[in-house]
């Protein structure tokens, strides 16, 4: 009899995209040396919906919370493995992108004070990006594949704006 294969814990996480014009909210993490960008999402709590968790972790890591209709717009596993401050295994990730008219700030920090992973509070430092810009970062800036979704992020904002003429 051979051993069985262990099985990898599968994640289910949410994450938003929240633009205003061309700009997309990102955050870095300043007490910890990984400086790649990060979107505002996580971990989905038992019996939570993608959609509730997508909120939740909003509030959670921004100190905002979100009264607009945020829509999927692209789904991705992604696997993690030996990742400082992370979970080993399958993460499920469903992403949501949500438009604002205003700026809540240019930017702020925030702490997120139930990190998924355990531990002490994590300080986030929020701000901009223009993503049509000519210095946009690339998608390789953008921590563990968040980057993955920014040609369709960006083809979904353009469709956006052109239809509002």
């Amino acid at each position: 009899m051979e051993p069985e294969d262990a099985v990898m814990q599968i994640y289910h996480k949410a994450y938003v995209y929240l633009t205003c014009g061309p700009e997309l909210l990102v955050f870095i993490e300043p007490d910890h040396p990984n400086p790649d960008l990060q979107v505002p999402g996580g971990t989905l709590d038992p019996g939570e919906s993608y959609l509730q968790g997508a909120r939740r972790e909003f509030v959670e890591e921004t100190g905002l919370s979100l009264d607009i209709a945020l829509e999927s717009f692209a789904d991705q596993d992604h696997i993690f493995e030996n990742v400082p401050n992370c979970l080993d295994g399958l993460h499920r990730r469903r992403h949501f992108h949500g438009r604002i008219l205003q700026k809540p700030a240019v930017e702020w920090e925030h702490y997120e004070m139930t990190p998924s992973t355990g531990g002490p509070p994590i300080r986030f430092r929020l701000f901009w990006l223009d993503l049509f810009a000519d210095d946009a970062p690339a998608e390789t800036r953008f921590f563990q594949g968040f980057g993955a979704q920014l040609e369709t992020l960006r083809t979904r904002m353009e469709r956006q704006s052109n239809g509002r003429h």
